[in-house]
């Protein structure tokens, strides 16, 4: 048994988030999200029963944010601008902020990042944690700092 590690985060994802580094992209997915098709070299961790605010939460009691060399480094999944679907809030981005301003991080720091490109993106994670957030858009990334 390990001290100061929530209880969400399995050994599994422990393991995984020691192996990042500086730089390496975690993924926080939905329960929508194809994990091997979208992020194929990742590790893919089973996190269900937690939504993907919970694990952002747990995630950063562990891993510090890479605030120094990235503008944005987290970003929620938002629509594709020429997709038509119009979504101005959502629960999922509103929690996020909340989990990274109490870990003492400024709000701006997180950003937004459309479907396709997050997709894009998301093919370079090192992680894939698999959440049941079944809210829309509720797919995030987090870039990995230095202590």
């Amino acid at each position: 048994m390990l001290r100061g590690i929530p209880d969400i985060i399995g050994s599994d994802l422990l393991k995984a988030l020691a192996d990042t580094g500086h730089g390496d992209l975690i993924v926080i997915a939905d329960h929508f999200y194809p994990p091997v098709t979208k992020s194929p070299n990742a590790i893919s961790i089973q996190a269900k029963g937690n939504t993907a605010a919970e694990m952002v939460d747990a995630i950063l009691q562990l891993v510090p944010l890479d605030v120094d060399y990235c503008e944005h480094p987290i970003e929620y999944m938002v629509p594709d601008a020429d997709s038509g679907v119009v979504l101005k809030e959502n629960k999922v981005w509103d929690d996020t902020i909340a989990a990274v301003v109490k870990h003492g991080y400024d709000a701006k720091c997180v950003g937004e990042i459309e479907r396709t490109k997050f997709y894009e993106k998301a093919k370079n994670a090192y992680v894939t944690v698999c959440t049941s957030e079944r809210l829309p858009y509720g797919c995030i990334i987090l870039q990995k700092g230095v202590m």
